[in-house]
Parts: structure tokens; C-alpha cells; sequence
């Protein structure tokens, strides 16, 4: 495969490489031919628009977290666009059915609310309920949709099966960068709690979480997960990873501004953590960059920070064969998926450039801010 000559890029950028996203997009489509599953793009994990003709081309639509994630599905994909909120906002309601196929809802209490809105909408609209298994195996709190009091979801002491008339499907989501190993002790919860009601349901959405682009992950085991649920329960099988779908496949190209010394040395880059890659404060989350090492593995070591005033604004500690010098290029590794999505400009700093990679075309400058895009914002 031919490199991508990052010293041609714009500095800060996001560059996706659609080699290997089409990589992902074969695998998942291969699991969705091999089942007859459904697999959907989360934009929450992967909104990069300018690429959704050719995710369209391999997998069967969108799942969206709020009205502008479900029209940028609906006008930039076109295909099936799934929807699933903790709550919905009354006066968004009308234009969010307008372009949705399935509405999943958070409780039996919104149910309730917008039922009838959805029957009248002029067209089909399948619905569901979102149920919390009460069963995770993730670590960190904050990524855990099955936290001890969380809000997400309906557990089975809230279960009305007596509102179930108008659900065609149930959702989970109890899963966070994890085997199929994982999901098969979820799915042993969910029968166990929910088995009743699946025979009731026209499908079943696994939520998002499957790391299925991941070397190490075990395809086999969740084909066999798919098939067992869909053949015991006579029911179509969602899924709807974000991350997994734009794994591995892009890089945060940054430069060196500045060298200092304050009981190390540290480099100040023109990216930045806060603004440009959160899941590093928040996960914790350490990026790699192409030809680094660890702290003192190689020969010089520096503390890499981002050019905003946030003190925490650290990237991480990172070595290198040669010293570090103003105008070097850093090449952060898989920062296609919840970067772009997640990125701001705190302090006024400009959001880094959007490019894509293919042979045909080489590097594309898909996208580059400006002052307006940070002042339209404020108002």
C-alpha cells in the first residue's frame, strides 16, 4: 500500500485513509452477508460525511443521537436512519420523524409521549425500547452506559410489558471497545431478563461497543451470536458500531511550535488535546505516533503539550531517536473516530483540517475552518 506523504497536508489535520476504511467496510459487510444482520454507522463515533457514499456501499444505513445527526444521515447517506435519545424535545419531534425509520425510546414514559406523533407521521416508523441488562464489563464509569444509577435505558423492574402494543424491537447497549467474548455473556443477561419479550419482537439491536475491526477480535464467535439470536427468536439483528468502523483508519497530523525545559523537555504542538483529541483526558486514552516510543525508550524524551491555556492540556510523554525541533511533523495514529466528532475550539484555537486519502485521487482537502466558523458559533 502506497504511504501517505504527510508533510503535503495542512498542519493540524485529520486525515482518513479510504483504503483502509473500505478494509472495515468489507469485514462488516462480509458479517452482514454471512447473517443477514443489519450493520449501521453510529455518528456519534464517525460523522464524516464527505465518506458516507461509500460507507453506503457496504453497510445498511445510520443510527443518530439527536435531530442533526438523523438529517445529516438522511440527506448525506440516504439510507436507513435509526434514532435513539435519552429524551426527546417535544418541538424537534415533527422534523426528527421525518426522517427517521426507527425511533428507539429511552422509557415507557416517552413511549407514552410520542406515540401517537409517530402513528401519525405518513409513513412507517418502527419503534422500540431501549432496556438496561444491568450487566457491563467496563471500567471506567464514564463510558458505561450500565453504570449503577445510570439513565440509560429501561431495567427489568421498569419493564411494562403491558405498553409493548406498537414495539417492534428492543435495544441494548452494554458494550465499550470490547470481544465478542464480552457480548456473549451480555446476551446470556439479556435472555435471561428479556427472553420473553424477544419472541414478541421483530428485532433486536446489540447497540454499539464491538470492536470487530480489531485484529484480535473474535468474528466467528459474534457470527454464531447473530445466527443463535435471530434463528431462536425469529428476529432481525441490529448493530451499530461507530468505532469499529473507522479503526485504525486515519491520523492527526500535527507540527512542533516550540521546545522548552521545566524539569523535562516539553514540546508545545499546534493540536491540542482538550480541543482536538478530548478522549485523551477523558478515556484516559494514549495515541500513538508513528516512529515514537515510550517514555526513555529511545534516546530523547519529551512531555508533548497542546498550544491552548488549559494546564492539563497534556497530550502524554512520548521518545524519539532525534531531538525534537520546531517544524517537525508528529503523525498521532487512529484519530478518525471520536476526534472530529468531539473536537471544539476552546480559547479561539481553529479546528484542524479535514483530508482524505485514496490512490486515485491522493491527498484531498476536504475541509479548512476559519475565523467564521468559530465566531458563528458564539453570536
Amino acid at each position: 500500500m502506497k504511504p501517505i506523504d504527510f508533510s503535503k497536508v495542512p498542519s493540524p489535520s485529520y486525515v482518513v485513509d479510504e483504503r483502509l476504511l473500505t478494509k472495515n467496510l468489507e469485514l462488516l459487510k462480509s458479517i452482514q452477508d454471512r447473517t443477514g444482520c443489519r450493520i449501521l454507522l453510529a455518528l456519534k463515533g464517525f460523522s464524516m460525511h464527505s465518506t458516507f457514499p461509500l460507507v453506503g456501499e457496504y453497510l445498511a444505513g445510520i443510527t443518530s443521537s439527536s435531530l442533526h445527526e438523523a438529517r445529516l444521515g438522511y440527506e448525506k447517506m440516504g439510507k436507513e436512519v435509526h434514532v435513539y435519545a435519552p429524551a426527546y424535545i417535544e418541538h424537534e419531534m415533527d422534523e426528527l420523524l421525518g426522517y427517521v425509520d426507527h425511533i428507539v425510546f429511552n422509557s415507557f414514559n416517552q413511549w407514552a409521549q410520542f406515540k401517537d406523533k409517530v402513528k401519525s407521521a405518513g409513513k412507517t416508523i418502527e419503534c422500540g425500547i431501549r432496556v438496561n441488562p444491568e450487566y457491563s464489563e467496563i471500567e471506567t464509569a464514564l463510558y458505561d452506559p450500565c453504570y449503577t444509577n445510570s439513565r440509560l435505558g429501561t431495567t427489568l423492574a421498569n419493564f411494562d410489558k403491558s405498553q409493548l402494543d406498537g414495539i417492534d424491537g428492543l435495544h441494548f447497549h452494554a458494550m465499550c471497545e470490547q470481544n465478542s467474548d464480552t457480548l456473549e455473556r451480555i446476551i446470556e443477561v439479556v435472555e435471561e431478563k428479556f427472553g420473553d419479550v424477544l419472541h414478541q419482537m421483530k428485532w433486536l439491536n446489540f447497540g454499539g461497543g464491538h470492536h470487530i475491526t480489531r485484529d484480535d477480535y473474535d468474528v466467528e464467535k459474534l457470527v454464531n451470536i447473530i445466527n443463535y439470536i435471530q434463528e431462536k427468536y425469529n428476529l432481525l439483528v441490529y448493530l451499530e458500531p461507530g468505532e469499529a468502523v473507522a479503526l485504525n483508519t486515519g491520523y492527526l497530523v500535527a507540527t512542533v511550535l516550540d521546545i522548552q525545559e521545566n524539569g523535562m523537555d516539553l514540546a508545545i504542538l499546534d493540536t491540542s488535546a482538550t480541543c482536538h483529541m478530548p478522549d485523551v483526558l477523558e478515556m484516559p486514552y494514549r495515541p500513538m505516533i508513528i516512529g515514537s516510543g515510550q517514555a526513555n525508550e529511545l534516546a530523547h524524551t519529551y512531555r508533548l503539550g497542546g498550544l491552548t491555556c488549559l494546564a492539563g492540556d497534556v497530550i502524554g510523554d512520548y521518545s524519539f531517536e532525534q531531538p525534537l525541533k520546531p517544524g517537525d511533523r508528529l503523525v498521532f495514529t487512529d484519530m478518525a473516530h471520536y476526534s472530529m466528532v468531539k473536537n471544539h475550539m476552546f480559547n479561539g484555537v481553529n479546528l484542524p483540517s479535514i483530508v482524505s486519502y485514496n490512490d486515485e485521487e491522493g491527498i484531498k482537502v476536504i475541509r479548512e475552518f476559519k475565523f467564521e466558523d468559530y465566531s458563528g458559533r458564539l453570536s
